[in-house]
């Protein structure tokens, strides 16, 4: 359990690390989790292009890890290049050529959980697929019901430990160098 929380506060942003209380603080960061999806797609002639998208109003994360993107049944001997447009760290768009698959030398190729930030739109820029496009759509949320009887457990003990006697320096032995 703790390395499976450990994953998803990798996926966290900044906001959601100080609502949190904090990584890497003394106290303990509200209850963390994780749901993992299965996503897929088809890109071909007729749909040359799919968005994922997610509801704005959510408080969760949600990262797209994309797996794989292959050449399905009917596919024609022809470079099918698809391109992913999504924004960039300064929240711009930018479209990018992820696969270039033709059948009869790369039908298929592994993203190893290629992560992406929703919106994503996925784009047949050539060839005429059908293109499967396989992934896992991860949300993260983070609870911020804290009971009362754990804000009064937490002040608790911090007065206890403001209440510990300080450490004091060792003295010096006389007749010791």
């Amino acid at each position: 359990m703790a390395a499976g929380t450990a994953a998803a506060l990798a996926f966290l942003s900044q906001e959601s690390r100080t609502r949190a209380g904090g990584i890497g603080g003394l106290r303990v960061p509200a209850p963390v989790t994780m749901d993992s999806f299965f996503f897929g797609c088809e890109l071909s002639g007729h749909t040359r292009s799919f968005t994922f998208k997610v509801e704005e109003e959510d408080d969760a994360e949600h990262v797209l890890a994309l797996t794989m993107l292959c050449l399905t049944e009917g596919a024609k001997d022809e470079c099918n290049v698809v391109e992913v447009v999504a924004r960039n760290h300064d929240h711009q768009e930018i479209a990018v050529p992820v696969a270039n698959l033709k059948l009869s030398c790369q039908p298929m190729l592994s993203l190893d959980d290629f992560q992406l930030q929703p919106p994503v739109t996925f784009r047949l820029k050539s060839g005429s697929g059908p293109v499967r496009i396989t992934g896992r759509h991860q949300i993260v949320t983070i609870s911020n019901d804290v009971s009362e009887e754990e804000e009064s457990e937490e002040e608790g003990s911090e007065e206890e430990e403001a209440e510990l006697c300080p450490i004091l320096p060792a003295k010096k032995q006389r007749g010791r160098p």
